[in-house]
């Protein structure tokens, strides 16, 4: 009986250790090729139990100018093979989003849509990693996809304004030149319907100032 009780508060202990020590603002923020947008490379804390992921921190957030608010949060479950994207949302319900995967692994894609910038029109790639745990801040005014190259995937998404029916479009997935791992995904009917990006109207307008939606 002692010994079990010697046993849970040591447990205890280094689980306050943990939580008050070693899990403080170490999250790597590294500026992308497209402005305002960055990858988020957080600390993982592992032990006989498992791992301890710390994904978000206002304060540190705050301190680099990026978006603190995030009015929802939702994930997806997909098989491998499945395409989703190449989405957004439009003014006024535009937003910040951050997508990272709880469980296996995905090709992330961002391309930017924000008239003045000086990648417009470009795209940039990621390797999503359940077991990295990395994660990608995307500002307002990028479309944002993912291919699922593992088994399954379960991508979690928080974005900075509520899913808006009137305002949530697209780009369609192969007309931006990315070099997806296959011509013929499982895609959503929805998904094949959108314009080409060379027949988009953006209503983006790039901003120096960094951007929050």
């Amino acid at each position: 009986m002692l010994a079990d009780i010697l046993a849970r508060i040591l447990d205890f202990g280094c689980l306050v250790r943990v939580l008050t020590t070693k899990v403080t603002n170490d999250m790597r923020i590294i500026p992308t090729k497209i402005s305002h947008c960055y990858q988020i490379i957080p600390d993982i804390f592992e032990d006989n139990r498992g791992r301890f992921v710390k994904i978000f921190h206002h304060d540190l957030f705050k301190d680099k100018g990026l978006n603190t608010h995030f009015a929802e949060e939702y994930y997806t479950v997909s098989n491998q093979g499945v395409l989703r994207g190449l989405h957004f949302q439009k003014p006024p319900m535009q937003h910040t989003k951050m997508v990272y995967c709880v469980s296996g692994e995905v090709m992330d894609a961002v391309v930017d849509l924000r008239i003045g910038s000086p990648t417009f029109g470009r795209y940039e790639l990621f390797t999503l990693d359940a077991k990295l745990a990395n994660i990608i801040y995307i500002p307002p005014g990028l479309a944002h996809g993912f291919y699922v190259t593992s088994q399954c995937a379960r991508l979690v998404y928080k974005v900075s304004t509520v899913y808006s029916p009137e305002h949530d479009a697209g780009i369609l997935w192969n007309s931006a030149g990315i070099p997806w791992p296959e011509g013929s995904p499982t895609l959503s009917s929805r998904d094949c319907t959108f314009p080409l990006l060379a027949d988009f109207e953006s209503p983006f307008h790039y901003q120096s100032e960094q951007e929050n939606g």
